[in-house]
């Protein structure tokens, strides 16, 4: 893999853009063991904190449209900077709330400052590899994605055991300065002469430009509902583990690591399995087995270890669905890299942030057993080859 500059090497570039597309787990992941304590904290209730999630995932998705396409007519590097400045205001407020309403306003802001990192990362990518040397980078940006995520509620935890959830939120302050500190480093990527002349009124125009293609809307609806697979486990898990089967904060965080790298462990493969789409085919169809076994066991009130035996199996499978979808998703649309990143990020957390309020509804854990199901069994709809698609809707 080539550099465009001496400054920028192989190492910083897969640390930093690691880092970068991890601030979603970081953001998302890293207070969920503190999540019941909170509701005790603000006086409020599960389903209201709960919404600190929705927003954060509403904000990490509308953030997207908004520097993706920044990214494309300005560069990359500048908008990295605002979205980091940003980023830091919006974690000393959430730090500061007075009560819930303050802190859920103020966790949607986090979340549009932390896309920037989230989408311009993949854009920078696609900006300087292509084909399986994109592939190959994503997965490995996945694999320290993977790391982030595992570390993201072990050290969460931990931080809670220390000094609850304000600790934690202390320690995203202190992350967002140093990536602010490795922006300032980082060389632009994308040249002048590269850069789209769109301005918001024609901004329209190419979103629809890119959705026109279908093998590019095909592979972002996919990475969609397995990105909807695990933000359910994200919204559930917290509840299940510590309410119904008992565990500590602690037990939880390192339960849910242990089980993240299942995620770790499939993006680092698959660059090494045949190609992209047998990769993705491997995952949509496990996850439609794992996910029907999870709502079976779940609905019967299931061994804890049947459970965490089969959430392992499940976070593996979407590990290989979601990072073959999201290389796939960006090698279909070079030219347009900042929208492409944009549309694929934002479908991610926009389901992301639909389904998380419904996993409290009702009886969770039946609920959540659903919600696997449905997620997967579209998922795997949406990876059907076009003519069996074709077929099926002349039978409906």
């Amino acid at each position: 893999m080539k550099t465009i500059c001496k400054q920028d090497t192989k190492g910083f570039m897969l640390m930093f853009l690691g880092v970068l597309s991890a601030f979603g787990p970081f953001v998302m992941d890293m207070y969920l063991p503190t999540l019941p304590a909170m509701a005790g904290y603000f006086r409020t209730t599960a389903s209201n904190v709960q919404l600190g999630l929705t927003t954060g995932m509403v904000g990490l998705a509308v953030g997207q449209l908004l520097f993706g396409p920044l990214s494309d007519r300005y560069g990359r590097r500048r908008p990295l900077l605002a979205a980091m400045a940003l980023f830091l205001l919006a974690t000393l407020a959430c730090l500061f709330a007075p009560n819930i309403a303050v802190f859920v306003a103020f966790r949607f802001v986090q979340g549009v400052a932390g896309a920037g990192g989230v989408v311009i990362s993949r854009s920078i990518a696609a900006d300087r590899y292509v084909g399986h040397e994109l592939a190959a980078m994503l997965a490995l940006v996945g694999a320290v994605n993977g790391v982030a995520t595992v570390a993201a509620p072990v050290g969460g935890g931990m931080l809670a055991a220390l000094g609850g959830w304000h600790a934690i939120f202390w320690f995203l302050l202190a992350l967002g300065a140093v990536l602010l500190a490795a922006c300032l480093w980082f060389r632009e990527s994308l040249p002048v002469a590269r850069r789209t002349q769109a301005n918001w009124k024609t901004l329209s125009g190419t979103f629809l430009d890119v959705l026109r293609n279908r093998a590019y809307l095909s592979y972002i609806l996919q990475y969609g509902f397995a990105m909807s697979v695990l933000f359910v486990n994200i919204a559930s898990a917290p509840f299940i583990m510590q309410q119904h089967y008992g565990l500590t904060p602690l037990q939880f965080s390192l339960c849910f690591g242990i089980n993240a790298v299942g995620m770790v462990v499939a993006s680092t493969l698959v660059a090494k399995l045949p190609s992209l789409q047998h990769a993705l085919h491997l995952g949509n169809n496990g996850l439609l087995v794992v996910s029907l076994l999870l709502l079976t066991a779940l609905s019967t009130k299931c061994d804890f270890w049947l459970y965490e035996l089969l959430l392992f199996c499940l976070l593996f499978l979407v590990g290989l669905s979601f990072t073959s979808a999201s290389a796939l998703a960006m090698d279909c649309e070079r030219r347009n890299a900042g929208v492409a990143s944009a549309l694929l990020g934002v479908i991610a957390f926009a389901f992301g942030g639909i389904v998380s309020p419904l996993v409290g509804l009702g009886d969770i854990m039946l609920t959540t057993g659903i919600l696997f199901f449905a997620g997967s069994l579209c998922l795997w709809v949406c990876g059907l080859p076009v003519p069996v698609l074709q077929l099926l809707r002349k039978h409906i």
